[in-house]
């Protein structure tokens, strides 16, 4: 007994030792440090989902509830380089809505202090995009400069940061002024090291964030830069901008109390949906998303009443689906996927129930009501079952081969965590770390540039996959090649994306090719094979191309990689007067050593996007069809004759 004690007064000796090395930091502090939890991933602004999009969004998102309110039908949203002389001060952001306005006594409380908002009581915001008490404290905290003004009941009231400090305070005054009620808040995001270094916004990420606003809020008008946004039939226009394939049939809409949907067929392979939660775009889908797949799949089984596979039903949908839940759950403070399994808190009426009796009902309504799209849909049904039986046999063999591949996929080199993997619980090491989202997969050519990368690569979150040489040119081929051809069967079963994007292995599909012909050629066959067989993974924005230096230049106290000839001149000149310059052929000739920064942190990545006017069919054709005149002379009138310069 008297070791038990003398033991636990060892403990707590050690315990309270331990003390002295807590810290505790200030809110917005920890914001600073830790951004990842309350944005997901910092980035440059080369990808939709970088941390400086999210800024955006979160201050969006809070005038959005506004108008979902009814308050407010116009919102004003300007991006303009902070010095016209000086791009490295970055870009400022201006976000202006006409709403009720922030209660002039709380917001320096309301954008400052974590868990301090209005959007708590559930009676006033119901169904609220913005997240309770932290949206716009995690874009104060991480911006250079913050500033809310707030003009409401004849009264003004202006706010400035820096860095998430208050460093000036109008104090409420009164305002004779012609400026509507309301709130505008302009931040510029903070580049210093470890945040928004070296960050540039893209007009196109920002122009479908407002796009996509306006989908959901019909009756909202947004202004980017002076350009308005508006949609007067909602999933409807979402549908009809963003096919890249004609509909079989006319776009099926439906809206009902808390729920609207869109959904047609095409003669593109696999599913392609877009969906919402409270005007919150969760582009890895969620509950809602599931719910919908099931009962797209179950109503259109009974309303024909034959014994269908849901696979071939579902074939060639394109769908969209927007609900309103009261007090989401989301897997994560970037809210892309929706985790909710009831409509409420308070439990009672499931998500997927909701879901499945308001489509079981209306769409199967429609369809009787419109039996000339039914019997398309009929057509299209019957297709895809042809098309699968035909190739049942391949499909047979070609799936126990693929489960061999899983425990041995010979030309995989797998990572540690996958992009499917379950959810880091509070209590993990790794909770804070969610590394799914970095989960990653190069597609190399050759054993050169693989074993560069193998060896210089992150195993917890970087995957590489061999290709033997040139893939085969799937362009104009059946799915049976899917199966048939022994390197796509390997690299959809290292995907894990047969039966769709829900169990995706690798939240990003990296093409890594040498910058040549054959490169390029690589390129289009890989894209050729991706948007044949697999368009919804080029369209939820997961492959991209990554861009290798073509040149070294070095003198004895510097080296510079350099990714086009303009830099390479400014490295020439710079590093002068006799620097060493050294042009890579191939990923191969660069040393693991080398390539390790490249695939790091600083990662160049181009992300391959499809526009409306990319008529997919016609592009595919053009590149990879028959070589016609048209394309000879393409090729004859677009040659670049590259000269060594020394």
């Amino acid at each position: 007994m008297s070791e038990l004690n003398e033991t636990i007064e060892k403990e707590q000796v050690a315990t309270a030792g331990d003390y002295d090395k807590l810290v505790t930091l200030e809110a917005l502090e920890h914001i600073r440090r830790r951004p990842g939890m309350y944005i997901g991933k910092l980035g440059d602004g080369n990808h939709s989902d970088d941390g400086i999009y999210v800024l955006i969004k979160e201050t969006i998102d809070n005038s959005i509830d506004e108008f979902r309110m009814s308050e407010g039908k116009v919102i004003e949203v300007s991006v303009s380089p902070v010095s016209a002389s000086d791009a490295s001060l970055g870009e400022r952001v201006r976000v202006r809505d006409y709403g009720r306005g922030i209660p002039l006594g709380k917001m320096v409380e309301a954008v400052s202090i974590l868990n301090t908002g209005g959007k708590y009581d559930t009676k006033a915001f119901k169904k609220s995009v913005g997240l309770n008490g932290v949206g716009t404290k995690a874009v104060n905290a991480l911006s250079l400069e913050f500033v809310v003004q707030v003009w409401r009941e004849d009264k003004t009231r202006r706010i400035a940061f820096k860095q998430g400090h208050l460093v000036e305070d109008s104090g409420i005054i009164d305002y004779t002024g012609n400026e509507k009620r309301g709130t505008m808040i302009e931040f510029v995001p903070d580049n210093s090291k470890g945040l928004f270094e070296n960050y540039h916004f893209r007009n196109d990420f920002i122009e479908t964030m407002m796009r996509n606003y306006a989908y959901l809020n019909t009756g909202l008008t947004l202004v980017y830069n002076g350009k308005k946004y508006i949609s007067k039939n909602g999933l409807f226009d979402l549908l009809t901008e963003n096919m890249t394939v004609e509909p079989l049939y006319p776009i099926i809409h439906i809206a009902g109390e808390d729920i609207e949907i869109a959904l047609t067929h095409t003669n593109q392979s696999g599913e392609e949906y877009y969906s919402f939660v409270n005007g919150q775009h969760t582009i890895q889908g969620g509950t809602h998303q599931a719910a919908f797949r099931e009962a797209i799949g179950r109503t259109i089984k009974e309303f024909f009443n034959k014994n269908q596979e849901l696979s071939d039903i579902r074939n060639g949908v394109v769908g969209a689906i927007a609900i309103n839940v009261s007090e989401p759950v989301f897997e994560s403070q970037t809210k892309v996927k929706l985790g909710s399994k009831d409509m409420s808190p308070e439990g009672g009426l499931s998500v997927n129930k909701f879901v499945n009796d308001f489509i079981k009902q209306q769409l199967d309504n429609y369809l009787h009501k419109t039996p000339a799209s039914a019997e398309v849909m009929l057509q299209k049904i019957q297709d895809s079952e042809k098309e699968r039986k035909a190739i049942a046999g391949v499909t047979k063999l070609a799936r126990e081969r693929a489960k061999k591949n899983l425990l041995n996929n010979p030309k995989l080199r797998d990572c540690q965590v996958h992009f499917n993997d379950a959810k880091p619980t509070k209590s993990s090491k790794d909770a804070e770390d969610d590394l799914r989202q970095d989960s990653s997969i190069f597609i190399t050519e050759g054993l050169s540039a693989s074993g560069s990368i193998t060896l210089s690569r992150d195993v917890r979150t970087q995957a590489v996959f061999s290709l033997r040489g040139k893939p085969l040119n799937s362009y104009g081929l059946s799915k049976s090649v899917v199966y048939e051809n022994e390197e796509f069967n390997c690299l959809q079963s290292a995907l894990n994306i047969e039966d769709g994007l829900d169990e995706l292995r690798y939240n990003k599909v990296i093409i890594a090719t040498d910058a040549d012909v054959d490169g390029m050629h690589i390129r289009l066959l890989m894209l050729t094979f991706f948007l044949q067989f697999f368009p919804d993974l080029v369209k939820k924005g997961h492959v991209y191309i990554l861009q290798t230096p073509l040149f070294r230049v070095k003198n004895k106290k510097e080296t510079r990689y350099c990714y086009s000839d303009e830099e390479r001149i400014k490295a020439i000149e710079e590093l002068k007067p006799n620097p060493e310059i050294t042009r890579f052929k191939g990923l191969g000739e660069i040393s693991p050593d080398e390539f390790k920064s490249f695939i790091g942190k600083g990662i160049r990545l181009d992300q391959v996007t499809l526009r409306k006017e990319d008529a997919v069919k016609d592009l595919l054709s053009f590149y990879m069809g028959k070589n016609t005149t048209e394309r000879q002379n393409f090729i004859i009138n677009n040659l670049v004759v590259e000269e060594d310069v020394e």
